[in-house]
């Protein structure tokens, strides 16, 4: 039985779809660049920013980083709450926070962005830990993240845990630590993707991930 549930944030607990790619589009255009047609940038959410800067234009890490800036500039005063909850996922956080388990968020979003969110939508009061990235890239992939929140909840069995998230980022790094994970077709993943990367569930609502704890 998994004791300990780890949440991604966005695409998982919140559609923030419209607030990134926003964000994304601000930052492209500051920056001298015509943004591309809005689904050619879906791969922005999930992965750490300056990645996916570098990979839209053939920059490097540390040129994205001017893009990263521009983007936090409109995301942190707008984007932030262009953004919703997905329907049954407070009803879900209800159940696990009842059920006696630990409920643990494990974002890349600067943890600083996913405090206020959790906040906004008032359900901060159901994460037992609120574990994020650094502003300045030092923690910033999810397998670092899920180290990080291993830490501050005291995690020391990895049997007892599980990850959930709706890209294969959430698998892979849960993969990396031996935690099992659930995969969300709700978000911004496909079923392929989250197979390949290991999901050993694939949950269609936020409903269905309760049958897996």
């Amino acid at each position: 039985m998994y004791n300990t549930v780890l949440f991604d944030l966005d695409g998982t607990i919140t559609d923030s779809s419209c607030g990134i790619l926003n964000s994304v589009e601000y930052a492209l255009r500051k920056y001298g660049v015509s943004p591309p047609e809005r689904e050619n940038l879906y791969f922005f959410i999930g992965p750490p920013l300056d990645a996916s800067f570098a990979k839209l234009l053939g920059i490097t890490l540390s040129d994205a980083n001017v893009l990263v800036e521009y983007y936090r500039e409109y995301y942190r005063e707008t984007g932030i709450f262009e953004n919703h909850l997905y329907e049954g996922v407070e009803q879900l956080l209800r159940d696990i926070k009842n059920s006696g388990r630990k409920i643990v968020l494990a974002t890349s979003k600067p943890e600083e962005f996913a405090l206020k969110i959790l906040s906004h939508f008032k359900i901060d009061k159901y994460f037992d830990i609120i574990a994020g990235a650094t502003f300045d890239g030092t923690r910033s992939e999810k397998a670092e993240v899920i180290a990080y929140a291993m830490g501050k909840a005291g995690i020391t069995d990895i049997t007892t845990c599980v990850m959930v998230g709706d890209r294969k980022y959430d698998c892979i790094g849960a993969a990396h630590f031996g935690m099992d994970s659930i995969g969300v077709l709700y978000g911004f993943g496909s079923l392929a993707e989250l197979t390949a990367a290991g999901a050993k569930y694939i949950a269609g609502t936020p409903k269905d991930i309760f049958k897996f704890l």
